[in-house]
């Protein structure tokens, strides 16, 4: 196939660390061509976000059928939706470009919350975004996110983290990372979690890997999710994916130390 087209449906980050931003570099470090429609623009910076503007859904529907008219997708991810309306665009968009079947690999990266503790995600718009999961096939929420979507307060250990991530990988026949960056300990356990097959659930796949104690975090989930993105759309499982991009984010939070961006949470290194 060559180089696969990788899409990134999401928001902006002006100072580069997170956002389409963040994606671009992603699918560019692990092996992708990247293409971006922009959801909303988002005046943010490594200490929070201070303004969030959306452009008119008849713009972002515009973009969404440039891209597909034109490019074949071999994968998607989506980030910043927003809103209840940007959703439900997207979703119609999606359905009605592959209702004849072929979809592309889809990874959603349900961000309600940013690491900051900023909102990008109103309430009103939580379950359109819940029933947005069923299109994917690979969720990525960080740990307060995954309790929303489970409708279950934040996981304070690991087997409650996968007890969670059972639940929505169920009711959305989907595969969740289970992601142990908010959890405590020396060691950053991430496990993929499958739902049941024919009254069975493939055992979950986990990869452990040193914390790094770093304030170099900012756009860790977009990144993560713009990897998984594009190495499964070069044809990698969803288990050596996760062996892939654990190694990378590794050498991408110690490579961090070599940038000097703001003042807050810097970014990670994407081509450490």
């Amino acid at each position: 196939m060559g180089i696969p087209n990788i899409l990134s449906i999401a928001g902006t980050d002006p100072t580069g660390g997170a956002g389409i931003q963040a994606d671009l570099k992603s699918f560019a470090a692990h092996g992708g061509y990247g293409m971006c429609v922009v959801t909303a623009l988002v005046a943010q910076n490594t200490q929070g976000v201070r303004a969030i503007h959306a452009p008119p859904v008849d713009f972002l529907l515009a973009q969404l059928e440039a891209v597909s008219d034109d490019v074949t997708i071999h994968a998607a991810k989506t980030g910043m939706l927003g809103t209840e309306e940007i959703i439900d665009t997207v979703s119609r968009w999606w359905d009605s470009t592959f209702a004849d079947g072929g979809a592309p690999t889809l990874v959603v990266d349900p961000v309600m919350v940013a690491t900051s503790g900023d909102r990008l995600l109103n309430s009103d718009a939580e379950s359109s975004l819940i029933d947005f999961l069923h299109r994917a096939d690979l969720v990525t929420p960080n740990v307060p996110e995954l309790a929303i979507l489970a409708a279950a307060e934040p996981a304070s250990s690991s087997a409650e983290l996968l007890r969670q991530a059972q639940r929505v990988a169920d009711a959305h026949q989907t595969v969740v990372l289970a992601k142990g960056g908010h959890m405590s300990g020396p060691q950053v356990t991430d496990s993929l979690v499958f739902p049941l097959q024919g009254g069975r659930r493939p055992e979950a796949y986990s990869v452990a890997t040193e914390r790094i104690e770093t304030t170099n975090t900012h756009g860790t989930g977009c990144s993560v999710s713009a990897a998984f993105a594009t190495l499964r759309a070069r044809g990698l499982s969803w288990q050596a994916s996760l062996d892939a991009v654990k190694d990378w984010m590794q050498r991408a939070l110690y490579g961090a130390a070599q940038l000097n961006v703001g003042h807050g949470n810097g970014p990670i290194n994407h081509f450490p």
